[in-house]
């Protein structure tokens, strides 16, 4: 076992076990993102990664899959094949479209462009904390929705909380385990990560008529688009 052999040797030298090893790319693959701040759990794989990031870039390269890490706000996304990186440039063409893509539902898609919007008028108005994240009330996002998308969020709790944590779940917002998103004073933490996981082509589609159909879908697994269609 030749690449096993050598994987192990290169693991020694900075004090990480395979198990160790093999922990930390089930969990890349698995949520595909780890944010620092998230949990103790992510912040010692985070600090994993950090120590043998190349190793694991180029464990991971063999399959075409590609990591991005921002040091400055400490996470690292996962970018499958053929997937646009933000920074990278490429004229890579694959018909990949395996379950590494994140498939996210229509509303999931609007209350996410939303977010980045949201996250750069804070930018703009100085509003980010140390660790660059905005915060935003349920209030402020509904509202945001609706003059923006002319969508609203969902009337039945269940479903909202649902929604919101399927970004929680992909390290883009945070908020209190015991939230039930009942009132609109609810508080969501944006994470910094929302600038690269939203693309500006998306942002610039959203300047257009009020008579205008919005339709929005997804690119690739990491950054999001919107087109418009007109009646």
């Amino acid at each position: 076992m030749i690449i096993f052999d050598a994987i192990e040797q290169q693991l020694s030298r900075s004090k990480v076990t395979i198990e160790e090893f093999q922990e930390l790319v089930i969990r890349l693959l698995n949520y595909g993102v780890l944010s620092r701040q998230e949990s103790a759990t992510e912040e010692l794989l985070y600090d994993r990664y950090v120590r043998i990031e190349e190793l694991i870039n180029e464990y991971l390269a063999v399959i075409k899959i590609r990591l991005y890490h921002d040091n400055h706000f400490q996470y690292v996304r996962l970018y499958p094949p053929s997937s646009e990186v933000p920074g990278v440039v490429d004229g890579e063409d694959s018909q990949f479209t395996g379950s590494l893509r994140q498939r996210l539902t229509q509303n999931e898609v609007a209350l996410t462009l939303i977010l980045r919007l949201q996250y750069d008028k804070a930018l703009r108005e100085g509003k980010i904390d140390d660790s660059g994240f905005a915060l935003e009330s349920l209030e402020s996002i509904s509202i945001a929705m609706k003059n923006m998308l002319k969508r609203s969020l969902p009337d039945k709790f269940t479903e909202r909380k649902k929604l919101f944590s399927k970004l929680k779940q992909l390290r883009l917002i945070q908020f209190r385990q015991d939230e039930e998103f009942e009132s609109s004073e609810t508080w969501i933490k944006v994470h910094p990560m929302i600038v690269t996981f939203v693309s500006e082509e998306a942002l610039e589609a959203l300047d257009f008529d009020d008579d205008d159909d919005a339709t929005i879908h997804v690119q690739s697994p990491a950054q999001v688009t919107l087109a418009v269609e007109e009646d």
